[in-house]
């Protein structure tokens, strides 16, 4: 029933296998709090939770697809204060990615790079398990470290100001 849900949502075998194992691992999760208390069916339980997680991992996407086509701009139509903010994220993402370990930064850039979990594993000399888990370890962890990097907050307030400013 994950796969279905998340192939019909525009995924893939291998999507619904990460987000079925990711729904997993927060069930474990919930399950060692002590006030847990399922009210509801297992099955049903399981899905609310991967369609969640389907449904924010369609968000980053989305998020990505727009970044992608921002950058489609001309240098020309940039202005200054657009240039350095773009500039202040990146270096706050390489700061952020520069201190997570080494295994989860080989994992996400080959990730980044298109490799799938499996060719992963097999390229750094780990178990396919190994790979899916600790890649969202890292995600977590790099954003993580973005969200609480000291410029972070400063330009989510620039840019809620640059929404907000009136043309004429």
């Amino acid at each position: 029933m994950i796969k279905y849900m998340v192939t019909h949502m525009g995924g893939n075998y291998e999507d619904a296998k990460d987000i079925f194992q990711e729904g997993l691992m927060i069930i474990l999760e919930k399950i060692d709090n002590r006030e847990f208390a399922l009210t509801c069916k297992f099955r049903t339980f399981l899905y609310c939770i991967c369609e969640n997680l389907w449904k924010a991992v369609l968000l980053k996407r989305q998020t990505v697809a727009n970044y992608l086509q921002k950058r489609v701009e001309t240098e020309e139509e940039k202005d200054f204060s657009e240039q350095m903010d773009d500039d202040l994220h990146r270096e706050i993402f390489r700061k952020a990615f520069d201190m997570l370990d080494s295994a989860g930064k080989k994992i996400l850039k080959l990730y980044w790079e298109g490799f799938s979990p499996q060719e992963i594993a097999v390229k750094l000399n780990y178990t396919y398990g190994y790979v899916r888990k600790k890649k969202s370890e890292a995600q977590a962890e790099l954003v993580e470290k973005v969200k609480q990097h000291p410029d972070y907050r400063s330009l989510k307030i620039s840019e809620e100001i640059s929404k907000n400013r009136v043309v004429c």
